[in-house]
């Protein structure tokens, strides 16, 4: 394999600039979409609210096509990735990748049971119907935003940790193995 096509896959030393490129995306979709939800909910009937709403659903139907890839992608990395630093780490990746599916997964439901079209990129992808909504499509609707605000709080303490692998003595910097640092390893700040 030559130095271009090992940079593209996970080793174990460091994340490939495929994972990275998954990983920052997303990151910058999601820090779109809450401030999507925040202008609703905090700037609701102002232009800055009306620009960036507007764009909530198509951009989360980015996100779980991301989510979808980004899986496929670590399952064909499996056993080439760095390590865990801890079942807690699995356990707290294993709960975003979670609500990273589940959150835009119920907007798509109650928007198909709304009844309204919804053709993201000129892509009819919900066609809508006439009549009364389905209310069994509906009815989980106040999950979305729930489980997006507990998102956001798995979000913080995802990036918390980070900070805090960093400064501990003997961690290991797992921000460099997301920047593609070669030299990652045990934190060199003490």
């Amino acid at each position: 394999m030559s130095e271009n096509q090992s940079q593209l896959h996970d080793t174990p030393a460091r994340y490939g600039t495929v994972s990275r490129f998954f990983h920052w995306t997303m990151a910058a979709i999601l820090a779109w979409q809450f401030a999507t939800a925040l202008s609703h909910l905090l700037l609701e009937d102002t232009a800055i609210e009306s620009f960036l709403w507007g764009t909530h659903k198509v951009v989360g139907l980015l996100l779980i096509v991301l989510v979808v890839l980004r899986g496929l992608w670590s399952l064909r990395n499996r056993g080439h990735r760095p390590p865990s630093l801890s079942p807690m780490a699995n356990l707290g990746h294993l709960a975003l990748y979670l609500l990273m599916i589940v959150v835009p997964l119920i907007g798509l439901l109650r928007q198909y049971g709304s009844g309204r079209a919804f053709e993201p990129f000129g892509i009819p992808l919900m066609p809508g119907f006439e009549g009364d909504r389905i209310e069994w499509m509906m009815a989980p609707g106040f999950l979305h935003s729930w489980l997006g605000w507990l998102l956001l709080a798995m979000v913080v303490g995802h990036i918390a940790m980070v900070f805090i692998h960093r400064r501990r003595p003997r961690d290991e910097d797992v921000l460099a193995r997301m920047l593609g640092d070669r030299q990652s390893g045990p934190s060199r700040v003490s």
